[in-house]
């Protein structure tokens, strides 16, 4: 875990240091290249036949986005997220922690000369690279989340949200839902849902 926020946190240095040479936060009037950070809280649940409710996590990642229209302001923003999802549920926690990679459509909306709306949606992809999971087969201790008949280390869905922009200052609220079964059971399905809220800059 320490290692994977590490090597995050120096992903994000170093496109910080990039976004120097951006055009200091994107404008809905003219073509642009944007970067930006981001830090934020997820409230994460799976549903299917396993069925677990609300676990708090947490997100952090990097974004980069490109208008992609002279004329209408319609951006293409990806990135990557360390994102913390998963589930609990009368004395089961299940968690899944992801390197997730969005391919956002966003549309901008001037609000005032200083405030942009801009709602959101795109796919996701996803890769778990760690997870426990406790109380599992009435057990206290944890296990792997990814031992055999539990869950998948892949997933992949759909982001939905909006996002607003005070000069560099980016909030953004929005959900997420799976398409692809994460449970590694022959017999149980299982797909990953979330709500989250992000914090950020843009550059």
């Amino acid at each position: 875990m320490k290692r994977i926020l590490t090597v995050i946190a120096a992903v994000l240095l170093t496109t910080t240091g990039f976004a120097q040479y951006s055009s200091g936060g994107f404008s809905l009037n003219e073509e642009n290249l944007y970067y930006g950070v981001r830090i934020g809280f997820t409230s994460a649940g799976i549903g299917g036949d396993w069925d677990l409710g609300s676990k708090a996590g947490m997100t952090l990642g990097g974004v980069v986005g490109l208008r992609c229209s002279s004329t209408t302001p319609i951006f293409l923003e990806s990135g990557l997220y360390y994102t913390q999802r998963g589930g609990k549920k009368n004395g089961l926690t299940v968690g899944l922690n992801y390197l997730e990679i969005p391919v956002l459509i966003k549309y901008g909306i001037k609000a005032s000369d200083n405030i942009a709306i801009l709602p959101f949606v795109g796919p996701y992809f996803s890769y778990a690279v760690s997870g426990k999971t406790k109380g599992y087969e009435s057990t206290e201790t944890k296990i792997s989340s990814f031992r055999d008949g539990l869950f998948k280390h892949t997933d992949m869905g759909f982001k939905l949200g909006c996002g607003a922009e005070y000069n560099q200052l980016y909030l953004e609220l929005g959900y997420q839902f799976g398409v692809a079964n994460i449970s590694d059971n022959d017999v149980l399905d299982a797909k990953g849902h979330a709500f989250f809220m992000n914090f950020g800059m843009n550059f």
